[in-house]
């Protein structure tokens, strides 16, 4: 198959000209045209990827937290060839961060307290970075000029404070950092300030915050979501009550208007829509979800364990790919649906293998984050995913990234069109009998056979 190189219709802005293009205006810059012309002799592969005009030698990032937690971490990481740092999160009173230790807990294949087979899940309570602002300024711009053609991510959080969003991205700005990653995700540890994924699970304020961030910022904004969205029906009446408590400020209209307004953005069950529309150009999904990794059943204490106490956590690693593909799949339609070209989609989610990536980005990602695969297996891990995907790419005859992003989206239906299209098929096969076609065909002697006579893989 001829390689296939793209070649610029119109100046695309770099890192550094994205800041002016935000100065001018607050209007999206416009994304560059692409022409596609066919090229012989491409021995490899090419792994790079332009996100939001930031280049990247390959897809692979580093995930927010503790890969991304110091200078000499993040050095690590660039010097092993990751496509991309984002540094752990950071805040303007890192004095109000106290994180404890132990602060992991680990999920093997075995079961509860196994401590054989392979480890399927992580849970961490580790809040975000609890260095000194200063510091990590200090560190952001040391990298920066060490390795000035590197992209450098800074992660961002703070409270429900125009003035204090407004000083961190300024001060971080300075630095030379290329983007900001929000974190409206984090889902434990100071819900009480509105941060993290008490901003993510509340469209209202995230549209507002958005508004603060994008006004301000000069660089490309990736909102990182959670997927802790709060059942439905629970939010709609905390948001009913809370309005009715307001009955001697507002009428009843207002009420109904505000619940109806609030009930219309948590139905559609997408934060990322808000996000794009207040001016992200880009999504980062999933975080990690909320969880109790499990109790040992000797001590009857739950896990990670600090004095004998534990708090919910983060759950990551293998166990949540299915399900943070799942809701990388329905961001990447709706946004193929609703916002077309130029906004970006970074996909995270138990990725520790080049194959796991590959998934991502036939669903429609630009870019893979990689945090508990990179503290199972060290930095050197971007070169197995590198390797790995390249040899994916080489089995299906790609070029470049580009030639199978969002390939895999058009095959996600609905159930009914699924029973549709077994239905037409089965007419064209004039009713060659491939599975069990109604319950009533199930027996109890074939019931081992007949359950994977269904199964596709």
């Amino acid at each position: 198959m001829a390689s296939l190189s793209f070649s610029s219709v119109m100046a695309k802005p770099s890192g550094r000209d994205f800041r002016q293009c935000r100065r001018q205006s607050l209007a999206r810059p416009s994304r560059v045209g692409f022409r596609v012309s066919a090229s012989e002799g491409q021995a490899e592969p090419d792994l790079s990827v332009t996100v939001n005009g930031l280049h990247m030698p390959n897809p692979f990032v580093i995930g927010s937290g503790p890969p991304g937690t110091n200078y000499t971490v993040m050095k690590r990481a660039f010097d092993e060839g990751w496509g991309a740092v984002i540094a752990k999160t950071v805040s303007l009173e890192a004095d109000k961060v106290i994180n404890v230790t132990p602060r992991y807990a680990r999920l093997r294949a075995g079961g509860n307290g196994s401590a054989k087979g392979p480890v399927i899940g992580w849970e961490n309570i580790e809040l975000i970075s609890d260095r000194p602002l200063e510091t990590m300024l200090k560190e952001f711009k040391q990298l920066k000029e060490e390795y000035p053609d590197r992209i450098l991510i800074a992660s961002i959080m703070e409270e429900y404070n125009k003035a204090a969003w407004e000083e961190l991205i300024d001060r971080v700005e300075q630095t030379g950092v290329d983007a900001f990653e929000i974190n409206f995700s984090c889902p434990h540890g100071m819900p009480e300030r509105k941060m993290g994924a008490a901003v993510g699970q509340d469209c209202a304020l995230l549209e507002e915050i958005c508004g603060w961030i994008n006004a301000k910022a000069t660089v490309p904004v990736w909102a990182k979501m959670t997927p802790n969205i709060t059942d439905i029906t629970q939010i709609l009446m905390e948001n009913i009550w809370k309005l009715f408590e307001d009955l001697n400020i507002y009428s009843c209209q207002h009420v109904w208007r505000e619940a109806n307004r609030n009930a219309d953005c948590i139905a559609k069950k997408d934060p990322a829509r808000v996000a794009l529309k207040s001016g992200c150009e880009g999504v980062a999904a999933i975080n990690t979800i909320m969880s109790v990794m499990g109790i040992d059943l000797k001590t009857l204490r739950p896990e990670p364990c600090v004095e004998g106490y534990s708090t919910p956590g983060g759950y990551s690693c293998k166990a949540v790919h299915p399900i943070a593909l799942g809701k990388v799949m329905n961001i990447a339609k709706m946004m193929k649906s609703e916002f077309g070209e130029g906004y970006s989609l970074s996909g995270i989610g138990g990725v520790e293998t080049g194959g796991d990536a590959a998934e991502f980005i036939l669903l429609g990602a630009n870019t893979v984050q990689v945090c508990t695969g990179v503290m199972m297996h060290g930095y050197g891990l971007v070169k197995k995913l590198c390797s790995d995907l390249t040899e994916f790419m080489k089995m299906h005859n790609f070029s470049t990234i580009e030639d199978f992003r969002g390939a895999s989206l058009e095959y996600f239906t609905t159930h009914t069109d699924l029973v549709q299209r077994q239905q037409e098929a089965i007419r064209q096969r004039k009713a060659i009998k491939k599975g069990l076609q109604s319950d009533k065909d199930w027996t109890g002697d074939g019931f081992v056979k007949e359950s994977e006579s269904m199964v596709s893989n």
